[in-house]
């Protein structure tokens, strides 16, 4: 029997969020093969090049009995995108996770469902990322890492091995962790910094070294 082709194989998508994120997102499914998606929902009214605006988010519901199956969050914001797809998970929604065709994942590393690795992003060896991730265009998740649900790890981040992070993290343009460390629940590391210790949930740290700022 001769294989699927990958827009067979592929669900057909229903994206959530017509903003910035949301044209990178449609630009990777693009370039990976996927299917044209279904529409997107978007409660500004927002629109995709190419792709029908289906109304605001709280549409999914009836979507889903019309047949759509499928979704991915196109939202940047990490509780917004988090809430969305749990809410869309409840409903029956598959999310699967979206590879652009550049990014590397190693053989034993993960990326949960609703994630996405966009283009030359690494994710190394025994890597998991977890539901509803971000992993950047350039950014490198090093060997052992473990990334909490709905992190971003933004353009150019390096986390060196073992680094874990709680949920909802974001590391920022081109900061780097070192090797071994934690970050804390809900934790923002700003661009450019570099992580030296240990950051508590709820902190935000920046600078070389980095250094946590004022509340």
């Amino acid at each position: 029997m001769a294989s699927a082709s990958p827009s067979e194989a592929l669900p057909r998508l229903l994206l959530i969020g017509a903003g910035g994120h949301g044209r990178a997102v449609l630009s990777a499914l693009r370039d990976a093969g996927w299917p044209e998606p279904a529409g997107v929902l978007d409660d500004g009214g927002g629109a995709l090049p190419g792709v029908p605006c289906l109304g605001p988010v709280s549409r999914a519901a009836a979507l889903w009995r019309d047949g759509l199956r499928a979704a991915h969050v196109a939202l940047g914001r990490n509780a917004l995108r988090r809430d969305i797809g749990e809410s869309l998970l409840a409903i029956g929604f598959a999310l699967p996770p979206i590879l652009h065709p550049s990014a590397v994942l190693a053989r034993d590393a993960a990326l949960g469902e609703g994630g996405v690795a966009m283009p030359r992003a690494v994710l190394g060896a025994a890597a998991r990322a977890g539901p509803h991730a971000i992993l950047n265009s350039g950014c490198i998740v090093e060997h052992d890492c473990v990334i909490g649900p709905a992190c971003h790890v933004a353009p150019g981040a390096v986390l060196g091995g073992g680094v874990r992070l709680g949920a909802g993290v974001l590391i920022g343009l081109q900061a780097g962790v070192g090797p071994g460390l934690r970050i804390g629940d809900d934790a923002i590391v700003a661009l450019g910094a570099a992580v030296v210790a240990d950051v508590p949930a709820g902190a935000t740290v920046a600078g070389v070294p980095a250094r946590p700022l004022p509340g």
